[in-house]
């Protein structure tokens, strides 16, 4: 189960978030040359990736930004693309191009931090768009929980395209997180479950001055949780492929 497209267009173009897309694209393409070449990626991690050790010797600050355009594969940076996709527009249009950057950011930064925090002492890296792009996840439950979004549910061979509201989809998805940093070990490796729920946080408490300033509770009776804007409808299209009767 995970979501595919949301039902909210922006209102405006959202410029920040697909120079995001193509920052984070560009630079994973940029080290794909070397990313069999053991040695050269472990240099390349070491110098650009967030290491907690490094961080606690006083050294490599600048990774808790660098390391949130990192990905550790092209599944990794698909997942994180699809999320921002769907998610960041309506931040964006909501915050404004420059201040919803300015957040982006920031979540990231405090994600990396989250993760720091666990296990400081550990050599393994920290890269992914994942802990930025969790704080606005988080905005978005404060600010449009009700708003639908797509979800593709693969039970073995049945597929089914299943919309919800927001928040169904991200509190399973900060539980899923939060669950699944209890118990792990950044020494093993794996998934920075603690980068991800401290993203979330973070985006909900940067967002919650904007949702204040607009009215709080009064700001979801406004808008009924939604983004402001017409909602967008899909409808599924018959497929080409001929259908063959049983005999």
């Amino acid at each position: 189960m995970f979501p595919i497209r949301d039902h909210n267009p922006s209102g405006r173009t959202p410029y920040v978030t697909y120079m995001l897309m193509a920052a984070n694209i560009g630079i994973f393409l940029s080290y794909l040359g070397i990313m069999n070449d053991v040695r050269a990626m472990n240099t390349f991690w070491i110098d650009w990736a967030m290491i907690p050790a490094r961080l606690s010797a006083g050294d490599g600050f600048y990774t808790l930004v660098t390391s949130m355009f990192l990905h550790g594969g092209v599944l990794h940076l698909a997942g994180n693309m699809l999320f921002l996709w769907i998610f960041g527009d309506n931040i964006e249009d909501a915050f404004g191009h420059w201040r919803y950057l300015m957040f982006y950011l920031a979540c990231g930064i405090i994600a990396a931090l989250s993760q720091y925090a666990i296990e400081p002492l550990t050599t393994i890296p920290t890269v992914g768009a994942s802990g930025a792009i969790a704080g606005v996840m988080g905005a978005y439950l404060l600010l449009f929980p009700k708003a639908k979004v797509d979800i593709l549910i693969i039970i073995v061979v049945i597929f089914k395209i299943l919309p919800i509201p927001a928040w169904i989809i991200l509190a399973v998805w900060f539980g899923m997180q939060f669950i699944g940093g209890i118990g792990a070990s950044a020494d093993e490796g794996g998934v920075a479950y603690w980068a991800h729920a401290g993203g979330f946080v973070a985006g909900l408490v940067l967002a919650l001055p904007f949702w204040l300033r607009r009215g709080g509770p009064a700001f979801w009776r406004r808008t009924h949780g939604h983004p402001p804007h017409p909602e967008a409808r899909y409808r599924l299209v018959e497929s080409r492929i001929p259908k063959v009767p049983r005999r």
